[in-house]
């Protein structure tokens, strides 16, 4: 005899991956919260409409300091989806559940308004954005192609090796690589190489009006980077914890 095991009231259950932006806090907190603030204020809409997982791994603090901190990160409209290295007794019913054997993944936009120029270095772990609207490249063996400019609100995501753009990077738009980005127009938005651990991934551009910079995880806002580098020809790379550049003939 035939058994059935299913109908059709049935609940359909699947597994499905997503990538989320992973904080790492540092003590002070205070200290690592004005950091956030910092970058949030140089970078409008960094935060904004993306998952996020806090990494606890490293940070000796008790079940009322994570809830502190969750708050502190929810009044910034951080969306915290789970946490990931937290000892049990951190939990508690309500908290954003506990998560492990998340793998390296890209970091960071949020559509603007207008796709014009728009305008401190530190560490910051990436891992990317939620997209609203996702260019479609033409794939080659480690890297991608996008043969079009990319428009404010769009991401470009290629965690398995370099992205190069055959044109420009529009304001409010980005660029996420696990290998180098190549930028053969203007990059008014944000790049964002060596993703999942590539210290040894760079950026090159045509034109430099970046809004934000960064290189395994070491960012650089516009703010930071250096005047006479703006609207020149720029490669970048990283020694040590600091994001290095030089104009390209």
């Amino acid at each position: 005899m035939t058994k059935v095991l299913t109908d059709a009231r049935s609940i359909r259950i699947k597994g499905r991956s997503f990538l989320a932006l992973v904080l790492s806090p540092e003590l002070p907190l205070d200290w690592w919260l004005g950091r956030l603030d910092d970058l949030a204020s140089r970078s409008a809409g960094f935060f904004l409409g993306r998952p996020v997982v806090l990494d606890v791994a490293d940070l000796e603090i008790d079940r009322k300091q994570l809830k502190s901190l969750l708050e502190e990160l929810g009044q910034r409209n951080v969306r915290v989806m789970g946490i990931e290295g937290g000892r049990p007794s951190l939990f508690e019913p309500g908290m954003p559940p506990a998560m492990k054997g998340g793998r390296p993944a890209p970091d960071f936009e949020v559509p603007e308004a207008n796709p014009a120029e728009s305008p401190k270095a530190g560490k910051g772990k990436a891992a990317a954005p939620v997209i609203t609207e996702e260019v479609q490249p033409v794939r080659a063996t480690a890297s991608i192609i996008v043969r079009e400019p990319v428009r404010s609100g769009q991401s470009v995501i290629f965690p398995e090796g370099d992205v190069t753009v055959v044109g420009s990077v529009a304001s409010g738009a980005e660029i996420v690589a696990g290998g180098s980005v190549h930028i053969y127009g203007t990059l008014r938005g944000r790049a964002l190489a060596g993703s999942v651990g590539n210290a040894s991934a760079r950026i090159f551009c045509r034109r430099l009006e970046a809004e934000l910079l960064a290189i395994d995880g070491v960012y650089k806002t516009a703010e930071d980077m250096a005047p006479n580098l703006r609207g020149q020809s720029v490669q970048l790379w990283l020694e040590g914890d600091s994001i290095m550049a030089e104009r390209l003939n």
